[in-house]
């Protein structure tokens, strides 16, 4: 198949999805311009500060993709083409993108607060507590994760003496500078754009200029080389003060300059399919289970891999407390939560099906990895490595084989995909101070109306440090052995947002047909996939030997979120009958 049909009639599908399917749901939930939002009723000038819909959406978008729409097709890939793009089409305009605006969409209505607090309102107190609970853990493995993506592409390299090998390091030490150097950049776009009431446009082009001018200074000059673990720590102090600080210093400004990185990385990929239309070598389709293996480890069957592997790319449960948890606080006007929620998340499924078309491009070296080791062109199977070669071919051919533009385009698109892992990082830091908030009140109460001990735990900065303490601590000692959880209850995450808005909706009389079949499939989807992990656990409790440990922990993980799952579920499903039963 060629790249360009694929992409095109990919990209046809989703504008067409948004102009009807998005706006017809705006009309059938009541979506009004002219009510005030949180980020004005309650304006603080820290969380709820109203932000303009290209910031917002900045913020939103760089916040939900990190590396999720990357990883997750290129990984699927093993099932051929034409399942990948039939989920993240299908999966993006109804369900992900359904989830996304459902969520912020209920969160502006209920005074900028999570989807606990919408399952509160709807379902009960308890349902909400134990929603708060396993966000916040989820959020916790997200910190940790991310915490070591960003120290292990910054890191340096030693060899066996403990020498600094500095030509091994230099690519790190690149990134690392130019990521400081563009938070210093994103700190004072915010002050002349919010304090100086400077033009933003001007300031975008500025801006973005000085970005290019950071990465070619970055890319001469690097002389910070220091060690994960270090990296670990310095991660840490930055995120727990990125997240307390008013969202206006860095989080807006930050977030909206990563947004062109990520336009930018679209624009040159389009330049290089369009531009080669190659014909891909991966097969539509390769069988209802995974025989490729190219990590060396089968992905299994088709259902439920497919749907859990592809996440960011279809559906995210992550989406919904982005959603639900900053960018509902800065939303300046109900109108502009279409395009920001609904329209993000098909701007994301595209950047699946770039993926997929990078992954398609050099297919052969990847499919036959596991088997040869290294090729001439993968030096790796990371799909960082996958998404970055492909795309750099791409434009190489576009532009005659020059291997100077192999190197830069390879050099920029891995450094986007390390940006926005650390625009998420500190994104989830911030969402995770949220809910541990949230969890010590009670429905309708604010930080300022407890007392005593609640006092103390709700305070911003207590808050913060709990997070970052446990997030770093985990990241350090293995979140790694535990990762293979997250895809299933990322995907539980995205059932129970559906869940809590559909009770929302049939709460108040709205229309929420369109949140059964996804909430149901998706349901089905955690639950096969949590059975199939602690089956798989179970067998290594019998094998026992080294590791064992492991095999309990997350067996016991697996077994919580099943009946984490199933209670809410019920209780969800309750809720729903009294309300139909009510209607009649």
């Amino acid at each position: 198949m060629n790249a360009v049909v694929i992409l095109l009639v990919g990209i046809a599908v989703l504008i067409l999805g948004y102009l009807f399917y998005g706006r017809w749901l705006a009309k059938q939930w009541g979506v009004d311009e002219t009510r005030v939002t949180p980020s004005h009723e309650l304006e603080d000038g820290k969380d709820y500060v109203p932000a303009k819909a290209p910031v917002l959406m900045g913020h939103h978008f760089s916040s939900i993709a990190g590396a999720g729409p990357i990883n997750g097709p290129i990984q699927a890939a093993v099932f051929g083409w034409v399942p990948v793009m039939l989920w993240v089409l299908i999966g993006g305009i109804f369900f992900g993108a359904v989830h996304d605006f459902g969520a912020l969409f209920a969160s502006i209505r209920h005074k900028g607060q999570s989807i606990g607090e919408v399952i509160a309102s709807s379902i009960s107190v308890r349902a909400k507590k134990l929603f708060i609970i396993f966000s916040y853990l989820t959020l916790i493995l997200v910190v940790a994760a991310f915490a070591s993506i960003v120290a292990g592409t910054f890191n340096a390299t030693y060899d066996a003496n403990g020498v600094l090998d500095v030509a091994a390091s230099a690519s790190h030490a690149t990134t690392a500078m130019i990521s400081i150097m563009f938070i210093v950049v994103a700190i004072a776009f915010g002050f002349f754009v919010y304090r100086k009431n400077a033009s933003l446009l001007i300031s975008t082009v500025i801006g973005v200029a000085v970005i290019v001018i950071c990465m070619v200074i970055g890319m001469n000059f690097h002389p910070i080389y220091l060690s994960s673990k270090t990296w670990m720590y310095i991660v840490g102090v930055y995120i727990l003060i990125a997240s307390i600080t008013p969202v206006w210093i860095l989080l807006q400004p930050r977030d909206y300059l990563s947004s062109f990185l990520l336009y930018a990385m679209m624009a040159l990929a389009l330049i290089g399919i369009i531009g080669s239309h190659p014909t891909l070598d991966i097969p539509a389709f390769t069988g209802f289970v995974d025989t490729i293996a190219p990590t060396g480890s089968s992905l299994g069957a088709l259902f439920p891999a497919l749907f859990v592997t592809i996440a960011c790319g279809a559906i995210s449960g992550f989406h919904s407390l982005v959603g639900s948890g900053t960018t509902s606080k800065q939303l300046n006007n109900e109108k502009e939560a279409l395009p920001i929620a609904y329209g993000g998340m098909l701007i994301e499924c595209a950047l699946a099906l770039i993926s997929l078309c990078a992954v398609g491009f050099v297919w052969k070296d990847y499919a036959n990895f596991a088997a040869t080791g290294a090729t001439e062109s993968l030096s790796s199977v990371s799909p960082t490595v996958v998404f970055a070669t492909g795309l750099s071919r791409m434009l190489q051919i576009v532009c005659g084989n020059s291997d100077k533009v192999y190197t830069v385009a390879y050099s920029l698109l891995t450094l986007t995909v390390s940006a926005f892992c650390l625009t998420s990082l500190d994104t989830a830091t911030r969402l995770a101070r949220y809910m541990f908030q949230e969890f010590w009140l009670e429905p309708g109460q604010t930080t300022d109306d407890v007392t005593g001990y609640k006092k103390v735990l709700t305070n911003p900065f207590v808050a913060t440090l709990i997070t970052v303490v446990l997030g770093i601590a985990l990241g350090l000692t293995g979140y790694a052995k535990i990762w293979a959880l997250f895809g299933a209850a990322n995907q539980l995450l995205a059932a129970l947002g559906l869940l809590a808005v559909a009770t929302w909706l049939g709460k108040i009389g709205k229309n929420n047909k369109m949140f059964l079949i996804p909430m149901a499939f998706m349901l089905i989807v955690t639950l096969t996939s949590l059975f199939f992990t602690l089956k798989s656990n179970l067998t290594g409790i019998m094998a026992g030997g080294e590791g064992v440990m492991w095999f309990y922990i997350r067996a016991i993980l697996a077994a919580l979120l099943i009946i984490l799952a199933i209670v809410l579920a019920i209780e969800g499903i309750r809720t729903l009958a009294a309300q139909k039963k009510a209607g009649k």
